[in-house]
C-alpha cells in the first residue's frame, strides 16, 4: 500500500528540541526528518519528500536565514514554520517568506494546530503565496506565563516578575 503520511523536516541544532519534537510528530502521525544545521536540512530536501519544515534560526553551517533564502530558490511552496528564541523577528520572518513564526518555548497543541492548517492549505494558495500575490503568515507567540516561569527558575530575583496588564 502507498505510505500518505505527511513528512516533516525538523532543522534545530539543539538535540532535546528535536527529539522532543520528533515525539510529538511521530505521535501524530507523520514521518519525521531531523537536522542539526542549514546545510543538513539542504541535503534532506534534496533527497526526500518534504512537505512542511520546521526551522530555528540559530543554526551553525548555514543560519536558518541562509536556509530560507535558499529554499525561495528551489521550492518556494514548501511550508516553512520558523521556531526560534530570538525577539523581534516577526517582520522579518514574514518578509522573507515564512509562512509562520512561532516563539519559543513552543506551545505544542498550536504549533499543531498550525501544521494542520499548513498540510491542508490549497495548492492555488500556496502558489498564490509564494509569487507574494497573497499572505497568509502566522505569528504564534510564546505562552508567557511558561517563559515567566522557565525565567523564575533560571533567574531567581528578589521581586516578583508581574504578570503583563491587559491594554
Amino acid at each position: 500500500m502507498w505510505n500518505m503520511k505527511k513528512n516533516i523536516l525538523i532543522v534545530d541544532d539543539d538535540a532535546p528540541i528535536r527529539q522532543a519534537l520528533h515525539k510529538v510528530l511521530h505521535g501524530e502521525d507523520y514521518e519525521v526528518l531531523c537536522a542539526a544545521n542549514g546545510q543538513e536540512a539542504i541535503e534532506k530536501l534534496r533527497s526526500e519528500k518534504v512537505d512542511l519544515m520546521l526551522l530555528d534560526l540559530g543554526l551553525p553551517v548555514r543560519d536558518g536565514w541562509g536556509t530560507v533564502i535558499w529554499l525561495a530558490q528551489v521550492n518556494p511552496r514548501l511550508p516553512v514554520i520558523i521556531i526560534t528564541g530570538r525577539w523581534n523577528q516577526r517582520e522579518l520572518a514574514r518578509k522573507m517568506g515564512a509562512d509562520a513564526l512561532m516563539d519559543k518555548p513552543l506551545d505544542v497543541p498550536r504549533l499543531l494546530q498550525t501544521i494542520r492548517d499548513l498540510m491542508n492549505e490549497p495548492m492555488e494558495r500556496r502558489a498564490q503565496r509564494a509569487s507574494r500575490r497573497a499572505s497568509s503568515f502566522r505569528y504564534v507567540p510564546c505562552d508567557d506565563q511558561v517563559l515567566r516561569e522557565m525565567l523564575r527558575e533560571r533567574h531567581p530575583t528578589p521581586y516578583l516578575c508581574p504578570a503583563p496588564k491587559d491594554t
